[in-house]
């Protein structure tokens, strides 16, 4: 007789798990998929999209951090060196590369929230795969997340110029070279289907099959790879990966640690989340965006006036060397949120417990 299957691995719940953390990848490649043909082939972006998108999920998304850094008074006092020395290190590396050409900052934000990115999607596979213990093949888990985020970015590097950025043009390093894209996809194709034959002996042998892991690795690979190989379109780019990124982050953000984790059985929202205390935290991070970008549309960018009338009696700031120090500050909270969800998801000497890091764009920029 067979043994009952174990208990599937969710952060909090199957109901919360699917509904916010593994179903937006699925949901916006439906909504890529209804959108008009030309949205997913030109570099149009309309208003609306992008306040639905960049504004109140990718820019919000980064000030879901503070709920687990400066708002958190145990986390305070915990990391204390860290919460001050990182914006400082940050605005100074940013200053400095700002200094040397606007193009070396922006290249180098695009580089680590990618970094970003990737470590977000490995964090929730080692949070879902935390039950599993050494077998033949595990590694093809870790090798395939990582797969299916660099496939797609080596992909792009290795094409003409896009119909979308990461950060502002030429801020990814790009050559032409059919060979390597074709060459690409096969060692991508070939590792895929490596994973799949290892789920399906798993399964065969044990009767045990991970839904929450598998279904992050599928979302993962069907957003990155629709959105910059199969779509050329900056909609259909940033939908995918601003929903695909910025809702699990702030899922797992309200969630706290998860259920049974070392050192926390339950999470820490803080005082301010009662019963309509989510109302609160959405609210509250989508004042926090609406404000950055407003300075930075009337500072810098001047490509939404609609939305930021009030903003647009601020100067217009143009010379390179107020720039040098005006860029680094306005980014600070995307280039800080990179660098501390490095250290606030991990769980001492017993391993990381959820994701290192995420991004969006900056501004009228996108991943933060």
């Amino acid at each position: 007789m067979n043994a009952p299957a174990p208990s599937q691995p969710w952060i909090r719940s199957a109901r919360y798990d699917g509904a916010l953390i593994l179903a937006p990848p699925f949901v916006a490649l439906l909504a890529v998929l209804a959108l008009p043909t030309r949205y997913r082939a030109t570099g149009e972006l309309p208003l609306l999209a992008w306040v639905g998108l960049v504004l109140l999920i990718d820019v919000a998304h980064v000030y879901g951090t503070l709920f687990q850094t400066y708002f958190d008074p145990v986390r305070r006092r915990e990391r204390r060196t860290l919460l001050w020395a990182a914006p400082l290190a940050c605005y100074a590396a940013g200053v400095a590369l700002h200094s040397a050409g606007g193009l070396w900052f922006w290249r180098a934000l695009a580089y680590l929230a990618v970094f970003h990115f990737i470590r977000q999607q490995y964090g929730f596979l080692r949070l879902y795969a935390r039950r599993e213990g050494p077998a033949p093949g595990v590694w093809l888990a870790t090798a395939s997340i990582y797969a299916a985020t660099l496939y797609p970015l080596v992909y792009w590097h290795l094409s003409p110029p896009r119909n979308f950025n990461w950060f502002v043009d030429g801020d990814f390093v790009q050559r032409n070279w059919p060979l390597g894209r074709y060459l690409a996809t096969a060692l991508y194709g070939a590792l895929l289907t490596a994973y799949a034959g290892r789920e399906l002996w798993r399964w065969r042998r044990t009767r045990a099959f991970n839904v929450p892991r598998n279904l992050l690795l599928a979302g993962t690979a069907v957003s990155w790879y629709a959105g910059i190989v199969w779509c050329n379109g900056d909609l259909a780019f940033t939908l995918l990966n601003v929903v695909s990124h910025g809702v699990p982050y702030l899922a797992l953000v309200w969630q706290g640690r998860p259920a049974g984790a070392p050192g926390a059985p339950v999470p820490r929202r803080g005082p301010w989340a009662g019963k309509y205390g989510w109302l609160a935290f959405l609210g509250l991070i989508a004042v926090f965006a609406y404000l950055e970008e407003g300075l930075w549309d009337g500072l810098v960018w001047r490509e939404h006036a609609a939305a930021f009338s009030w903003f647009q009696a601020l100067p217009d700031v143009s010379r390179a060397a107020w720039l040098a120090w005006l860029v680094p500050l306005l980014a600070l909270p995307q280039s800080t949120h990179y660098v501390l969800d490095g250290f606030i998801w991990r769980r001492g000497a017993s391993g990381r417990i959820a994701p290192e890091a995420h991004t969006g764009r900056v501004a009228s920029v996108k991943y933060q």
